[in-house]
């Protein structure tokens, strides 16, 4: 299959423009890359089309524009909030949660701190209670749901990861701890707009058009299997050996969190864990200057993004993960688990596809959107071939 590849890129990075050319022969429809390395961009490049069936667009080019959700690679956008308000002395890893939000010490949270639930380690991986499919786009709601639930386990005992929850208690700290009104008004004065750089939680009306809906990737019949669908596979057997356990009720609960992404509701709402909007310019741009520089995050803080704070079988997807405060950590013998070559490396995959990292030992700053979604569980097949090839021009 021939694709036309967009963009700019210097000769030298062709090996990473002939992966993501690959990939089209392999079920990619749509999609973009971008590389910053050593203060500067030096690949940004897209291809395909896509759909944005609420704005009537039933097929178009993908451009530089395009926005896709690129779900939990919001997270590693999160936690960067949240360390640069560490960072200012606003908020404190160590210190409990409720001294700044009082009504998170409802059902034994009064000492739940910062650091645990950055790490997943506080036992707030998914709701007991009824959470109705609407409920989801309300910011009151959802933060008062948070600050009522019951944690899983004694906090800091084990390790869950988060998928939703993450984002509302995380998000409501920024709120308080920054006076902004949401953690999208936060982010967009101290990320994105500094940097010039298109990336939402909560995507404005003059942008709406430019989103990619997403969908399943097909893959062509007859290529083989890649190893991260094995893992999917798993997490599905999970969910239904018991409807009531933390995973089921963690992606489930509502059904509208796994149903409702293409809604514009979801499109336009505050779910910091898993509605972030956007190219992969905005991505790479931002890991890069974390990898290489000090003006996002304070040099006195910044090696919290790589500082191992958890590395054990997660309760929650059922597999082991290695945390920082936030970020996800190589497992460098996993190729579906690795974030960059570097020891230092940093970063957080997207259900189905997107990811995002750091590597502070290369200076490299590494982004990937797509809108269809693989089965993979961590970091997809398409993306991994494209990793790859980065560090083929590296190293």
């Amino acid at each position: 299959m021939s694709i036309e590849i967009k963009g700019q890129w210097s000769p030298q990075w062709q090996p990473l423009v002939d992966a993501f050319a690959a990939n089209f022969s392999m079920g990619e429809v749509g999609g973009g890359v971008a590389v910053h390395h050593r203060g500067e961009l030096v690949v940004n490049i897209w291809a395909g089309q896509c759909t944005n069936k609420l704005a009537g667009i039933e097929q178009r080019d993908w451009d530089e524009q395009t926005l896709v959700n690129i779900f939990s690679a919001g997270k590693g956008l999160v936690a960067l909030c949240v360390l640069q308000l560490v960072a200012e002395g606003k908020l404190a890893l160590d210190e409990p949660v409720a001294r700044l939000w009082p009504e998170f010490a409802q059902a034994n949270k009064g000492a739940i701190t910062l650091r645990q639930l950055l790490c997943h380690r506080a036992g707030m991986s998914a709701f007991h209670q009824h959470i109705a499919n609407e409920q989801i786009f309300d910011w009151s709601a959802m933060s008062a749901a948070a600050a009522a639930e019951t944690p899983r386990w004694e906090p800091n005992t084990a390790q869950g990861y988060s998928p939703f929850m993450f984002g509302w208690t995380l998000g409501e700290m920024i709120k308080r701890a920054s006076g902004y009104a949401s953690v999208n008004d936060y982010f967009q004065a101290k990320v994105a707009g500094p940097l010039g750089v298109s990336c939402h939680f909560g995507v404005p009306d003059n942008l709406l058009a430019n989103i990619a809906d997403t969908g399943p990737l097909k893959r062509p019949a007859g290529l083989p299997n890649f190893s991260t669908g094995a893992d999917s596979i798993a997490l599905g057997k999970i969910m239904k050996a018991d409807p009531r356990g933390v995973t089921n009720r963690a992606f489930s609960n509502p059904i509208s969190l796994m149903t409702a992404t293409n809604s514009r509701e979801w499109r336009q709402a505050q779910i910091p864990a898993a509605n972030a909007h956007s190219d992969a310019r905005a991505l790479a741009t931002i890991y890069g200057k974390l990898a290489s520089s000090t003006e996002l995050l304070d040099g006195s803080v910044l090696p919290l993004c790589w500082q191992e704070q958890t590395f054990e079988q997660d309760q929650t997807l059922g597999l082991p993960l290695r945390f920082s405060h936030g970020f996800m950590l190589s497992q460098h013998q996993r190729a579906d688990c690795r974030y960059g070559r570097g020891e230092r490396a940093f970063g957080h995959p997207g259900a189905g596809g997107c990811v995002a990292f750091a590597d502070p030992d290369f200076e490299l700053g590494f982004g990937y959107v797509t809108h269809r979604m693989g089965q993979g569980l961590l970091i997809d097949e398409r993306a991994v071939r494209l990793i790859d090839a980065v560090y083929e021009v590296l190293e």
